[in-house]
């Protein structure tokens, strides 16, 4: 069965709660104040089918005291009925709520006349043309225009039948598949625990759920789901719904939370939007105060310009340090929303703004990015940047939002971004998100590192940083075999997140530039002594070949080798990087003496009969064969055990 929301709009004691109890037999003014008082002051809802169209309604109250109210069921419906009273026409807050309805993007709906019972043929063609006056070029400019009466019932099956039209429709597109859900009710049922009601304008919700309230991200349990009051296993966007929680209590949640699937909205205490503001609203100043309206939730916020412009010409970039400069009436201006508390909001996301005193109705637009970087608006670029993540004011808006995850990929720098995180801030699901990210690493545009995705100049910096500093380190040191990978690390890629550094090694290394796992080096690069490192080291070479498994120390070295004590450590290093020399605790041994002396141990094992006890090795026949002190044996018979030529038993050795 197909569904649509539809919201009633329009001036106070027009008819709007009388029209809905006429159309589903629910009164939906629910409080008690409401029915003694006659008019409506909270969100009511009812419910109707036509034929195999589900309706669900969401009145709004029509008084002017109560459009903070009206604001909070507007935001999630698929179409709107404007109610205008054919005995009054158009009044303010008819065309307040219009406004409201065309700010929020709502793209469907009707006009319906009531209490045309009471009025005549001459009143209703008047009603009419107000009505077409007011929505002319608007989403409502060709929407029929239905004379009604509750009280008599005159055009109610026009009105279903035009309800029945709207919800062959097209649905209102969303562009995610995560649940997500404005909570406009909360409260409390004996042997249930906590309710919450709002319209699910967004993904699926069923029994069983695990989600997330925010913005204060508390994880709740999906207990029960019922759709008009009957209890259902799972619900699709768009349908009211009303959910049984678990893990919460009440007084944890209000009107203004939303309930979305855990990391798929941000939460956050600026945005960056396109904005409107009406012709009739006074200018909008920079730092300006302002009423919040997105959702179910109001809250606080001000307001800093970049640019502005006017209903017809160009934008003009703030410049800095210009506080006097303002939105004009009937204009459009690129702004920065910073909120006194966060808020859950993601791209493509529709708000209202109000006057902070009086809170008139002023303006609206969408959200451009609900995490903008923290740099100021009036740098050089930022129009630009504006300019990049725009949304266009009509049609798929697919390119932009392609454009928009490269320019948030380039921003990301070192940090990159993955397809869930692309997918939250962008408004996107994580199919689409996953997609865009492809696109440009298939272009050359980015490179994917494990689950996240770079820009690619970052990618190409980090690698011309590499390069510098393996040439610089080569430059000082010739013989150097390269820098040590750890160390490089930490030079270039500090801040970076995990696999990028390790993904440009890669590259650079397949690309035949770098060589070297532990310590980096570039492939071009051969190393040469100085004529004096070379006779140094050949000297120190000899003298220790020549001195055995008793080799003298460097000052030792110095006089046999007649050399400075610098060319002698300098000659040490060169030999041992070489593998020329090796060090055994404090002492320096020449390879090729460890070598002969690791042989002659395994050749004295060598005759043993298969199945005879291991040959065991003495630390005094080692001094005694091979002529050692004890500050010789000890490093060499440990070296042995590294080697697992021998392994030490008590206070012997055996030889494997």
């Amino acid at each position: 069965m197909s569904s649509i929301v539809i919201g009633t709009a329009g001036h106070i004691d027009h008819g709007k709660s009388a029209l809905v109890k006429a159309l589903t037999g629910t009164d939906p003014d629910r409080l008690k104040e409401e029915q003694e008082r006659g008019i409506t002051i909270d969100l009511g809802f009812a419910n109707t089918s036509v034929g195999d169209l589900d309706i669900a309604f969401v009145d709004v109250p029509g008084h002017e005291r109560f459009v903070r109210n009206m604001l909070a069921g507007a935001g999630g419906i698929d179409a709107v009925m404007l109610v205008v009273a054919a005995d009054e026409s158009v009044m303010p807050q008819t065309r307040e709520h219009f406004e409201i309805c065309r700010l929020l993007g709502i793209r469907r709906g009707l006009v319906a006349l009531t209490k045309s019972d009471l009025a005549d043929a001459d009143m209703i063609d008047i009603a009419t043309l107000d009505v077409r006056e007011l929505v002319a070029g608007s989403f409502l400019a060709d929407a029929p225009v239905i004379p009604v009466s509750a009280r008599t019932g005159a055009g109610l099956d026009a009105l279903r039948a035009a309800f029945a039209a709207l919800g062959a429709a097209a649905p209102r597109a969303s562009r995610t598949d995560a649940m997500r859900l404005p909570i406009d009710r909360v409260f409390t049922i004996k042997g249930f625990g906590t309710v919450v009601t709002g319209t699910l304008v967004a993904g699926h919700v069923s029994e069983g759920d695990e989600l997330t309230v925010l913005p204060d991200e508390r994880r709740v349990r999906v207990r029960g789901v019922q759709v008009h009051g009957r209890t259902v296993p799972a619900a699709q966007a768009p349908r009211r719904v009303a959910l049984n929680l678990g893990a919460i209590e009440v007084h944890d949640l209000a009107r203004g939370a939303t309930l979305a699937a855990a990391g798929t909205l941000p939460v956050t205490r600026r945005v960056d939007i396109r904005m409107e503001l009406l012709a009739g609203a006074p200018p909008l100043r920079h730092g300006a105060r302002v009423h919040v309206h997105h959702g179910t939730a109001d809250l606080e916020g001000r307001v800093a310009v970049c640019a502005a412009r006017p209903a017809t010409g160009a934008w003009t970039q703030a410049a800095v340090g210009d506080r006097a400069v303002t939105v004009p009436p009937g204009g459009q201006a690129y702004v920065r929303l910073r909120f006194r508390t966060p808020l859950a909001i993601a791209r493509h996301d529709r708000i209202v703004l109000r006057a902070y005193s009086p809170a008139d109705t002023i303006g609206g637009g969408f959200v451009l990015d609900p995490s903008p970087p923290a740099s100021g608006l009036r740098r050089a670029g930022t129009l630009a940047r504006f300019e990049a993540i725009d949304l266009p004011a009509s049609g798929a808006p697919d390119d932009a939002d392609r454009r928009t995850v490269q320019s948030w990929l380039r921003e990301a720098a070192e940090r990159g971004m993955d397809a869930v995180q692309t997918a939250a801030r962008g408004g996107l699901d994580i199919a689409t998100a996953a997609g865009y990210l492809g696109e440009l690493t298939t272009r050359g545009e980015a490179i994917a590192a494990g689950d996240r995705t770079f820009d690619v100049a970052v990618v190409r910096a980090m690698e011309g940083q590499i390069v510098q500093e393996i040439a610089a380190r080569h430059k000082a040191d010739p013989l150097d075999p390269g820098m040590p990978r750890d160390a490089m690390r930490g030079k270039v890629a500090g801040a970076a997140e995990s696999g990028l550094f390790d993904a440009v090694l890669d590259r650079l290394t397949r690309a035949g530039t770098i060589a070297g796992t532990d310590r980096l080096s570039l492939t071009t690069h051969r190393g040469t002594k100085t004529p004096a490192e070379a006779r140094a080291t050949e000297a120190v070479d000899a003298a220790m070949k020549a001195a055995g498994l008793t080799p003298p120390d460097a000052a030792g070295l110095a006089d046999a080798a007649r050399l400075t004590s610098s060319d002698v450590q300098r000659a040490i290093q060169l030999l041992t990087r070489e593998g020329r020399l090796m060090r055994l605790g404090d002492l320096l041994f020449h390879t090729e003496a460890l070598r002969t002396f690791k042989a002659e141990v395994q050749r004295l094992a060598a005759g043993r009969a298969a199945g005879a006890a291991p040959v065991q090795l003495e630390i005094g026949a080692v001094k005694e064969r091979f002529g050692l002190s004890r500050k010789y044996a000890i490093p060499l018979l440990e070296w042995l055990d590294r080697e697992r030529v021998t392994r030490r038993v008590g206070t012997t050795r055996v030889i494997l």
